[in-house]
């Protein structure tokens, strides 16, 4: 069975067309403001150097494999997460993993 494309293309007059419907939240108006200038200054800075502590928050290796599970959650908790968008089930498990990663320090003083 062949996977449907889940990317969509779009024109710059059609996203701005669906951000006046109210579809988008970019702000079209800073974004005709930004001079190349600011571009490349912004540019330069997403290549700076690391800071030297970065190491300390990078995790090694492949992430755990995910397991497909029905939970049952309070509806207000899960409209919370829904709430800040498109990703909540990641959110969900981040908060997860938060609290798990807790307790085994705990465990192991």
């Amino acid at each position: 069975m062949a996977r449907k494309e889940r990317i969509a293309h779009y024109t710059a007059n059609e996203l701005k067309a669906m951000a006046k419907r109210g579809r988008s939240r970019t702000d079209w108006a800073r974004v005709d403001r930004t001079t190349p200038e600011e571009i490349e200054r912004q540019a330069a800075e997403d290549d700076a150097e690391l800071p030297a502590d970065w190491k300390d928050s990078a995790t090694l290796g492949l992430p755990p494999r995910k397991q497909a599970v029905n939970i049952r959650l309070d509806e207000d908790v899960l409209a919370w997460f829904k709430r800040l968008g498109p990703g909540y089930q990641t959110r969900i498990n981040a908060v997860l993993r938060s609290f798990v990663r807790s307790r085994r320090t705990k465990e192991r003083v």
